[in-house]
């Protein structure tokens, strides 16, 4: 149910110069222990100048890449192969390990800048559970670890999608894109990064429920209460009962919602990127930003059940305005991967195929610029600094 996007949408690129209300918050949970194999001081908001020019992600006998997640204090880049999680050395592109044995849909990746795990949003549809799959990087040392056998995955129920999955609500279809950020809406001390996970939405053309994207915000301090190793066979319901909030942003409909979702510090957006809709009446962006100091506003749902009101925030004043609808965005690639390094340089991944021995393997790619902002693409290639790969 996942489109695969190939290295060509990149091409565009060269020679750029340019049905109720929200839940009641849950309480704030408490700070984790300051120990463990994974745990570190929060990392540095902004990477090193001598990032490479191009990361490689392997050749893989996989699903296509779904999501990227960089560690650029450890040096590592973290992949989503749909039924695989690859570690690999950002600087040579050597394999340092890999996760196997993954039965669902591993999608969007993203590293909590307080504890350096690195969280995945993780679907078993026929089963009607969905997760977050919570990853210690530095238990990752071979080739072909097992998710369930191996120490390396716990996971963590969000019994809220189920609840909006199994309804049918905004035309929920799962779960995909994900990041650390801000709360929408907080600024100053009150910020802290929170885990913000994006629905999968329908691309069913013959709905009018189904064209805002979903964002679920999540404290996840404390969220040692709930994980637990994934016996995949027999899932488990262990997780936060609701969301602290959750907001509903006007884009018109997506083919599968937001796949890939990032929160940019350096300008203070969270971008979101989809597989273009096919509604006539909408202008089909892939890329869409909101401002994160903006606060949401609880407004009637357009296309809801009378009486349906949510929490909502409007687009952000950047990219290309659609005169009908008001809807701003731009067609970029990114919904196969966004990685914001802090001060406007963003990684932007790539999907691609080759054969080996006769046998089509995936490949992944991820490509580094800055962002400009502007259109009709808002990213520009970036001149490597001496000494980086290129």
């Amino acid at each position: 149910m996942r489109k695969t996007l190939t290295a060509a949408a990149l091409a565009i690129l060269a020679g750029t110069s340019t049905l109720t209300a929200a839940p009641t918050p849950a309480q704030a949970d408490p700070p984790p222990p300051r120990s463990g194999p994974a745990y570190r001081p929060t990392r540095p908001t902004v990477a090193p100048p001598a990032m490479p020019a191009a990361i490689s992600g392997s050749t893989w006998s996989s699903g296509h890449v779904q999501g990227l997640a960089v560690d650029w204090v450890g040096g590592h880049a973290y992949w989503s192969f749909t039924n695989l999680l690859v570690k690999t050395n950002i600087q040579t592109g050597q394999v340092i390990g890999t996760v196997t044995g993954l039965t669902g849909h591993l999608g969007d990746l993203d590293i909590n800048p307080d504890n350096g795990l690195i969280y995945g949003s993780l679907e078993y549809k026929t089963r009607q559970a969905f997760y977050i799959a919570v990853f210690d990087g530095t238990r990752i040392t071979r080739t072909g670890m097992n998710a369930e056998a191996d120490g390396v995955m716990t996971t963590v129920y969000l019994p809220e999608v189920a609840a909006d999955y199994t309804t049918g609500r905004y035309g929920t279809s799962g779960i995909d894109g994900i990041s650390f950020g801000p709360r929408l809406g907080t600024t100053g001390t009150a910020q802290r990064n929170m885990l913000v996970v994006a629905y999968g939405i329908t691309p069913d053309t013959t709905r009018t429920d189904n064209d805002h994207q979903v964002l679920l915000t999540y404290d996840v301090r404390g969220w040692n209460t709930y994980a637990r190793p994934l016996t995949q066979t027999a899932p488990h319901l262990s997780g936060p009962p609701h969301p602290a909030d959750k907001v509903f942003i006007h884009t018109g409909n997506t083919t599968w919602g937001v796949q890939s979702l990032e929160y940019d510090r350096h300008n203070r957006l969270w971008l979101m990127a989809a597989y273009q809709g096919t509604k006539p009446q909408f202008p089909n962006w892939t890329l869409f930003a909101v401002s994160a100091g903006v606060a949401p506003q609880t407004l009637p749902l357009a296309g809801q059940p009378a009486g349906t009101t949510g929490r909502t925030v409007p687009l952000a004043p950047a990219g290309t305005t659609d005169p009908a609808t008001g809807i701003r965005g731009w067609t970029a690639p990114g919904s196969v991967g966004l990685e914001t390094l802090g001060d406007g340089r963003i990684y932007v991944v790539s999907s691609g195929t080759t054969t080996v021995n006769g046998t089509i393997q995936q490949t992944g790619t991820a490509s580094l610029y800055q962002w400009t902002g502007g259109t009709p693409v808002p990213y520009t290639t970036v001149t490597p600094l001496r000494g980086q790969r290129r």
